[in-house]
């Protein structure tokens, strides 16, 4: 199933940076920007969430709650999370799950060499759970604000 503007996100269970289980409905109600990183501490993932920390006052003054999903387990998205002091949580998807069902897990091209792995990829879902907005093959320059934007 293909992710789709004005369908049902699909719905997801993961444990953030302490190890709490967060699921989509908890954010019924409220806006989600929800961004797919491939890898924590990396240059380009770094950039990325320290541009959602630094734009975080006018993501609540839309009403929207931001949250960052990689394959990286609790600890290392603690670690990111304390180092950069990221205001939102991080949840941790090893096995590729919710990954898959978002439609962020694919090949991709890295120095030079066809690899799996994340496709960066921001998706707002609104505040009845249905997809508002999808922002694939995410350049980290200008995205933040592409994405405030189409707020």
């Amino acid at each position: 199933m293909a992710l789709e503007i004005g369908k049902k996100a699909p719905e997801f269970a993961l444990p953030d940076e302490e190890g709490h289980e967060v699921r989509l409905e908890d954010y019924r109600g409220k806006r989600v920007v929800v961004f797919f990183y491939p890898k924590a501490m990396t240059s380009g993932c770094t950039r990325e969430a320290c541009d959602f920390r630094d734009e975080i006052a006018a993501f609540k003054k839309r009403k929207t709650e931001v949250i960052g999903i990689s394959k990286d387990k609790p600890a290392s998205q603690k670690k990111f999370k304390e180092k950069y002091a990221l205001p939102f949580r991080l949840l941790s998807d090893p096995e590729v799950v919710v990954h898959r069902a978002y439609g962020v897990w694919g090949e991709k091209t890295m120095y030079g060499k066809r690899v799996m792995g994340t496709v960066r990829t921001t998706v707002v879902i609104g505040p009845d759970g249905t997809v508002e907005s999808i922002f694939r093959k995410v350049k980290v320059d200008g995205h933040v604000a592409e994405v405030l934007g189409a707020l």
